[in-house]
């Protein structure tokens, strides 16, 4: 490898025919205004996920989430929501409560019994 190979300052590098000729493609890819590349990803991944690999049809896959460009948290506890709070008021940040906290409540028809029968154990309890 070559000096000017590592060291790329002012200087943009190419696809060269040497990484060109094993490939069988590449595709370079990045939000809009490359805000965050790291969540687009994901996004095109699941999208990706969703296609049948025989058209090149869009997929039914939303393109965006309601946190699309935040991060998300997710306190546990009242404790901890009001960390989230005090840290908040700290550090300056573009966020809001989106939802209130409060004692998490499994749905109706979430199973509550394992479809696995329990292990039989012996007298000694193993």
């Amino acid at each position: 490898m070559k000096i000017n190979e590592v060291i790329s300052e002012a200087k943009v590098t190419k696809r060269t025919k040497h990484q060109d000729d094993p490939s069988q493609g590449a595709v370079r890819l990045r939000d809009k205004g490359g805000y965050d590349r790291t969540y687009h990803m994901n996004r095109i991944m699941m999208a990706a996920a969703c296609a049948d690999g025989k058209s090149t049809k869009a997929v039914d896959s939303p393109a965006e989430t309601w946190f699309e460009k935040y991060n998300t948290a997710h306190p546990y506890t009242k404790e901890e929501e009001n960390m989230l709070k005090s840290a908040m008021k700290t550090v300056p940040t573009d966020g809001k409560f989106v939802s209130k906290w409060g004692k998490s409540k499994e749905h109706d028809d979430t199973h509550r019994v394992s479809p696995t029968p329990a292990k039989k154990r012996n007298k000694y309890g193993v």
